[in-house]
């Protein structure tokens, strides 16, 4: 069966040093992925690879069978991959409605409108004539997350959504994915907190130095498998 969104042998660069080696994954629809690992261990670098923002070869990343690993970062958005971006990238000099609708220039048909975003974060609509930038940072991402839904993707990549964010603002965040599940969308989750992402994904991807080193479900995965995959095997001196 063809994977929504799937990487094979995915290699990345940035000039001479190679960031990503051999990395696959696959996404189905409607399910939760999670992409765990320390920093520098390729997770921002696979996000932007997905996306476009680096360049890949074609046949490396495929949506629904179509190759799209050589397409443009837009391109690839009107094919249904939103990315909602580390550190948020709002535009400061537009309200946090005017920031929701750039995400919407593709004019990709779906549920998800600015009354569907309002719904989804409350918040928001009480803060639709700010500045984006002087809103909390918490509502700074929920803005960011709205921008993509706006482009009524099929695949949201969310890297490193709860990075600086008190726990009880990322728990808010969260407690939202249920909902843009079920209108359709697979996420895919960036997160450096292990806990966070067992706890909503279906399916977990480890990274470590530019590669995979341990995937599956939550519940077959031991904390032991999670932290080697993750720090790497604890070498013993002799003594």
């Amino acid at each position: 069966m063809t994977a929504l969104l799937e990487t094979r042998g995915l290699t990345a660069f940035y000039g001479d040093f190679q960031a990503l080696f051999g990395v696959d994954i696959r996404v189905e629809a409607s399910e939760t992925i999670a992409i765990i690992g320390a920093n520098g261990a390729g997770k921002t670098t696979l996000m932007r690879a997905i996306s476009g923002v680096l360049k890949s070869a074609a046949d490396t990343i495929t949506c629904r069978g179509e190759a799209i690993g050589a397409l443009t970062a837009p391109d690839i958005l009107s094919r249904g991959v939103a990315m909602v971006p580390e550190g948020r990238r709002l535009f400061p000099s537009l309200t946090v409605e005017e920031n929701l609708l750039v995400g919407a220039y593709g004019k990709r048909r779906g549920v998800w409108t600015l009354d569907s975003v309002y719904t989804l974060f409350p918040i928001l609509k009480e803060r639709r004539n700010n500045p984006a930038t002087a809103l909390s940072g918490g509502q700074q991402q929920m803005v960011a997350i709205g921008r993509a839904l706006m482009a009524n993707p099929d695949v949201l990549l969310c890297d490193e959504i709860s990075l600086g964010l008190a726990p009880v603002v990322v728990r808010d965040i969260y407690a939202a994915f249920p909902r843009i599940r079920a209108s359709g969308a697979s996420i895919v989750i960036v997160e450096q907190d292990i806990g966070q992402a067992l706890k909503v994904a279906s399916r977990v991807y480890c990274m470590m130095e530019g590669r995979i080193t341990l995937s599956g479900r939550p519940d077959e995965l031991s904390r032991e498998n999670i932290h080697t995959a993750y720090f790497g095997a604890v070498r013993h001196e002799p003594h």
